[in-house]
């Protein structure tokens, strides 16, 4: 076996390092990261290049796009023909440049999106402004390198007169790096640039009072000036970008939002679509047409309003809900010296100049060494004029033209390139006119030898040369800013009265969880009556509240976590109709099951708390507002153990009492405000010490003495007693006893366990649940008024083998809460 076919061993991780290495530097230096120089990546550099090369200039007519992309992959850039044809067509368009580098002709897409035509239709030209990118180049200005098959040279970076990296901004996505750095204004940028070489030690406070921010070539409204503060600072930075609008009236009292400028990199059909979008799904009351008039005089869309709408309202909703604002987050980074670094603004404008002074330099080293050069030449022909007689009889003489030089440079002392100079003389420059021409030549070349050895031996010079050159392509191409810029972020509140029209409406869950949304029209058309809603058969109803489409709802379980639900996203069904089930509203799970739903108009009411009772007896109290959220999936609302459950939850003003009860016939009352408040995921203190087999099976919440608590077990017996029986403990007690139990042979047992609890002021009713499924409902006052300790009635014919399973209070419109 040969030395060729020999297989070394390599582990895995130290050969897929090494690869993986050196095809992440490729991609980060010869593919996605431009070079802070020029602000290129190489295929950007490498068309440019071609295409200067090629001729194809703006003052030629243009050329086919497939001969240049075949030119670029032929010669440079050894890659498919679409990515060098994507990057022509990324530098021809005005909507993503702030200076289009190709002046392309046909279809080279639009802001819709639309994709370009084919190469094989498209044509194309360096731009104006593109050739002073690749302006002196000839000039040994840049270093080159052997393109990829050593045939051809290419250039390592493009001279780049002026500040393209800033100028026109770019964006790639490389292994382990991306860069996003938006366009600039050419004004600000060169003013900038000229700045930093006056002084160095300039900051960054003082550079942006000449670069105030990105400038895009699609205008709009730029907020956040700490943003680019931090960009220009680190490199990183977030800003909002919004659309430019205004607010039209028209006749007959309507309006409309013209929409002039979109955020960069914004798809205008998309835009278009989505608001057509909000308008059919009704998503927004007041929308009557959304039109596309962009033409030949620019981008302009139209929302038309319906007469009385909102217009400011329905502008804050389309800014929050559609791209007529984003977010965008600059990533400034750049190849330095190999490497790709983040940057800020000023290391960006001090590694741009340093270029500057590379490129100025060699232009000048060259232009010297062709004037010294010149010079020389012109001197020796000066001389030989002076002694033109001898000189032509000692080329006479000579035997060739090898002959001839030499003689000239053996008698006359003229070098080897004056000789040859003067063996190419054309006989007419042999005139007394030429002879002057040649001396005023002399003068001139000295003279500017010695400006361009001043210009090497002075930075001051240098910088000034710069700053003029700078200065000429500033005032050729720069145009005023397109992008206004707004110093504070401006937060957009939508009104829900935009999204919905308020209206008031009945909201039911049954006890299976099938919800539904009524109007009140459908409630009145079907009799106006309670019991003659649609349910399941088997089913009844848990919850029946009176509220505002503009309300909202908060569903509490009983593992302790909640839903924030606005009415008006609970599915509309008539009242006869069932509903639908809870489930395809609010994600909640199999094993969980609503405890509490409590509507609320304004979460910000200082005066409210939320509080919740478990049956462990834990109790807690949390300010309202910590409930707000615009998540639609479950959040904690209170901390339960594993074997705890949530079983009450209410909206209080905090000046009540609360009373909790024990299946063990136990019950405490204490005041409200002992219970400090907590934040949102506390898991609460205790509110009743309980024995081991007790727990709690009821929260009430009283206040003063008037009234009566009524407690039923699971035999259905009951009884009233006077509230004022119940005295004010504190927290954590163990309680007093509000029912006794009796049991026996020749007794017959009024219960094992209290199963409700249930504060009586005024009469109404409770439905009863039993094991077999039987349903009974009674009335409060059928209930005696005993004893605190006393053993109650039969209210319900249950018994052991049939025990009941639920009491509640019987949903009525009344005793909604409001």
């Amino acid at each position: 076996m040969s030395t060729l076919e020999k297989f070394l061993p390599a582990f895995l991780e130290d050969v897929m390092g090494d690869r993986f290495g050196r095809y992440s530097k490729y991609i980060i230096q010869d593919r996605a990261i431009p070079d802070v120089r020029d602000g290129l990546k190489p295929v950007q550099r490498r068309i440019l290049y071609s295409m200067y090369e090629a001729g194809n200039t703006p003052d030629k007519p243009y050329r086919k796009s497939a001969k240049t992309v075949g030119d670029v992959m032929g010669n440079y850039h050894p890659h498919g023909d679409a990515s060098i044809y994507d990057g022509m067509v990324r530098m021809a368009q005005s909507w993503k440049m702030g200076h289009a580098l190709i002046d392309g002709h046909g279809n080279w897409g639009s802001q819709d999106d639309d994709p370009p035509a084919a190469m094989r239709y498209t044509e194309a030209r360096l731009s104006s402004i593109a050739m002073e990118m690749l302006r002196d180049i000839e000039k040994r200005t840049v270093v080159f390198k052997d393109n990829f098959d050593n045939t051809a040279k290419e250039p390592v970076v493009l001279p780049s007169r002026f500040p393209n990296l800033l100028v026109n901004g770019v964006s790639g996505i490389s292994s382990g790096f991306a860069t996003e750095i938006p366009p600039h204004n050419l004004r600000e940028v060169i003013d900038a640039c000229m700045a930093v070489m006056d002084d160095p030690d300039l900051t960054l406070e003082q550079l942006m009072e000449i670069v105030k921010g990105p400038d895009f070539p699609t205008g709009g409204i730029i907020m956040g000036e700490d943003g680019i503060r931090e960009a220009y600072r680190t490199g990183k930075g977030r800003i909002h970008l919004r659309a430019k609008t205004e607010i039209e009236d028209l006749r007959g009292g309507k309006q409309q939002i013209v929409i002039t400028e979109i955020p960069y990199q914004v798809v205008k059909a998309r835009l278009v679509t989505a608001m057509e979008n909000i308008r059919l799904e009704k998503k927004v009351e007041g929308i009557a047409e959304v039109r596309d008039e962009s033409g030949r005089n620019g981008l302009r869309i139209v929302v038309e309003l319906r007469k009385d709408a909102d217009a400011q309202g329905i502008l804050a909703y389309l800014l929050k809900r559609t791209d007529l604002q984003v977010t965008y987050n600059f990533n400034m980074v750049a190849i330095v010296n190999k490497t790709p670094q983040q940057l800020g603004l000023k290391q960006m404008l001090t590694a741009y100049i340093a270029h500057q002074k590379e490129v100025v330099t060699y232009r000048t080293q060259y232009d010297l060494e062709k004037a010294e050069d010149r010079a020389h030449v012109v001197e020796g022909l000066v001389k030989a004029l002076n002694i033109l007689d001898d000189v032509i009889a000692t080329i006479k003489a000579s035997k060739n033209r090898q002959d001839a030089q030499n003689n000239l440079v053996e008698q006359y002392g003229f070098t080897e390139r004056q000789a040859d100079a003067i063996l190419t003389l054309q006989l007419y420059r042999l005139t007394n006119l030429e002879i002057t021409s040649l001396e005023k030549e002399l003068k001139e070349v000295r003279k500017t030898i010695d400006y361009l050895q001043s210009i090497l031996s002075s930075e001051r010079k240098l910088f000034k040369v710069i700053k003029d050159e700078l200065t000429e392509i500033r005032d050729r191409y720069g145009i005023d800013r397109r992008s206004e810029i707004q110093g504070e972020m401006e937060e957009i509140k939508v009104n829900l009265e935009v999204m919905v029209p308020a209206e008031d409406v009945f909201v039911a869950l049954s006890n299976e969880g099938y919800v539904k949304r009524t109007s009140k029209l459908s409630f009145t058309r079907s009799g106006g009556d309670v019991d003659s809603i649609g349910l399941k058969e088997g089913d009844f109803l848990r919850f029946l509240l009176d509220v505002n489409t503009i309300d909202n709802l908060l569903i509490f379980t009983s593992k302790g976590q909640y839903y924030l639900l606005p009415v008006h996203q609970v599915p509309e069904y008539k009242w006869k109709e069932n509903g639908t089930a809870i489930v395809n509203v609010i994600p909640i799970a199999k094993e969980d099951r609503i405890v509490s739903v409590i509507p609320v108009k304004d979460f910000e009411d200082p005066e409210l708390s939320v509080v919740f009772v478990t049956r462990k007896g834990q109790v807690k109290r949390t300010a309202l507002k910590e409930y707000f959220t615009n998540r639609s999936n479950a959040i904690i609302a209170c901390k339960v153990s594993e074997q705890d459950e949530i079983i009450a939850v209410q909206l209080s003003d905090n000046r009540k009492d609360l009373l909790l009860v024990t299946k063990n016939g136990m019950s405490i009352r204490f005041m409200e405000d002992e219970i400090n408040s907590m934040g949102r995921a506390a898991g609460g203190v205790r509110g009743i010490q309980l024995k081991d087999d007790d727990e709690v099976v009821a929260a009430e919440w009283v206040k003063g003495e008037e009234g009566e608590v009524l407690v039923v077990t699971d035999l259905g017996y009951g009884k009233r007693s006077l509230l004022l029986d119940y005295p004010l403990q504190g927290r954590g007690g163990r309680g007093v006893f509000t029912f006794e139990f009796k049991d026996g042979k020749r007794v017959r047992s009024n219960g094992s366990v209290i199963v409700g609890a249930f504060a009586v002021k005024e009469e109404y009713e409770l439905t009863v649940i039993l094991d077999d499924g039987g349903r009974h409902s009674f009335s409060t006052e059928k209930a005696p008024i005993e004893e605190r300790k006393s053993t109650g009635k039969l209210l319900v014919p249950a018994s052991k083998a049939n025990k009941l399973e639920y009491i509640g209070k019987k949903a009525t419109i009344e005793e909604t809460p409001k």
